[in-house]
């Protein structure tokens, strides 16, 4: 593994950070304290700063030895999630119902370490811009930080991204052409009937019943409707209906998730989901209204970037610690936009099966959004590492 040395050495003032940020999290939208030290990080480096972008977002502009020529923005982001964390050591989250459980924390540290390599070497033609995004959780903070001009603002030819990923072995990477990471969409759905006594059920409609069956008929899109060779998730998470044991309700309420990774796939989907809902409602004499929100797209790496990305991983830890082809995931990240506005790649670095975590962590799995969970500060070295390799291979390959 080849590590930079710089880094390397500051890696306890940079974990450092990191447990501050921990202690300290703060929700979507709502990152002053950690979009205020990260620009006050930035600036003491010498790094320019603009905050505000997305509301608190924060870019830093780094030029090497000139300000002409390529450049690419590497992206982090900050906001933590609304949950209990159950670890009670030193760092834990002193903010109740808020946790940094999916790693955002590292992230930010990460690109801080890369960050002030870079500003302190300037061993690099163009410019590369730090980009720290809120609210990635559900918020679409990536979303809000281009309608504010992240990229007229900061021209650049590509765009990067890295996440932590738990269960994949420390000084790994993980990468692949094509989609990442799936698209987030929700639906909810209201059936109306007509109330009445549950001993008398002839005078009323049920709307009880009519959610039981479409429940069952929404399942069968995905099993009877999508090829079983494209990945296509469709959960009804939540029916809310009735107050009494003897009384049929005059509604009920189906919500749930649909996750993608193709947006023809999920065009498709929602087509269906909208006749079963229709048709099924018609059929038990209720009424029905359906709302299906597209939260985030498909995180979907350009074929170049992804392959560059591989390339330099290569270069750091060597091949066999790099799965170029790895399998997606269900899972969604608003980087999506990114990478549909320019070209780009999303990549994972393993956080280990959770033997780093302190004494006093909690009793279940160290997974994302998991109570339990901690980012893992040995990957602060190799990450920053990542990151400072991919921007000068990348401006310089751009100059070439």
């Amino acid at each position: 593994m080849k590590l930079t040395d710089a880094i390397v050495g500051w890696h306890s003032e940079i974990a450092d950070i990191r447990r501050d940020i921990h202690a300290h999290p703060e929700l979507a939208y709502e990152e002053n304290r950690t979009s205020d030290l990260v620009a006050q990080k930035l600036e003491s480096w010498g790094i320019p700063v603009q905050k505000g972008l997305g509301k608190t977002g924060v870019v830093g502009t780094i030029h090497g030895t000139t300000q002409n020529g390529p450049a690419l923005g590497l992206r982090a982001d900050m906001d933590a999630l609304p949950m209990q964390e159950l670890n009670t050591f030193e760092h834990a989250s002193r903010n109740p119902g808020k946790m940094h459980a999916c790693g955002h924390d590292g992230h930010t540290a990460m690109l801080l370490a890369a960050a002030r390599y870079l500003a302190e070497h300037r061993d690099f033609n163009g410019t590369v811009y730090v980009i720290f995004q809120p609210a990635e959780e559900g918020f679409k903070g990536a979303k809000a930080m281009i309608d504010d001009g992240l990229f007229e603002r900061f021209p650049m030819q590509a765009v990067f991204g890295m996440h932590n990923w738990p269960g994949m072995p420390v000084g790994s990477f993980g990468v692949r052409a094509g989609p990442m990471m799936a698209s987030s969409n929700t639906f909810e759905i209201r059936l109306e009937g007509k109330g009445a006594h549950g001993g008398m059920p002839h005078l009323g409609t049920d709307p009880v019943m009519a959610a039981v069956q479409l429940a069952q008929t929404l399942q069968t899109i995905v099993s009877r409707n999508i090829n079983p060779l494209d990945p296509a998730v469709l959960s009804v998470t939540q029916i809310h209906t009735g107050s009494a044991d003897n009384v049929i309700p005059n509604d009920a309420v189906l919500r749930g998730t649909v996750r993608t990774l193709t947006e023809e796939i999920l065009d498709l989907i929602e087509q269906r989901m909208a006749e079963a809902t229709e048709h099924t409602a018609q059929a038990l004499n209720c009424k029905a209204e359906f709302h299906f929100e597209r939260k985030y797209p498909p995180t979907i790496n350009h074929e170049a970037e992804a392959a560059f990305c591989a390339q330099v991983m290569k270069s750091i830890v060597g091949s066999e610690k790099v799965q170029d082809n790895v399998r997606p995931s269900m899972g969604a990240e608003d980087f999506a936009f990114m990478v549909k506005a320019l070209p780009g790649a999303y990549v994972w670095i393993g956080n280990g099966d959770g033997d780093h975590r302190s004494l006093g962590h909690g009793a279940g799995p160290c997974m994302l959004h998991n109570g339990s969970y901690d980012f893992n500060d040995e990957l602060i070295p190799l990450g920053a590492t990542y990151w400072v390799e991919l921007a000068r291979q990348w401006l310089a390959a751009q100059a070439a």
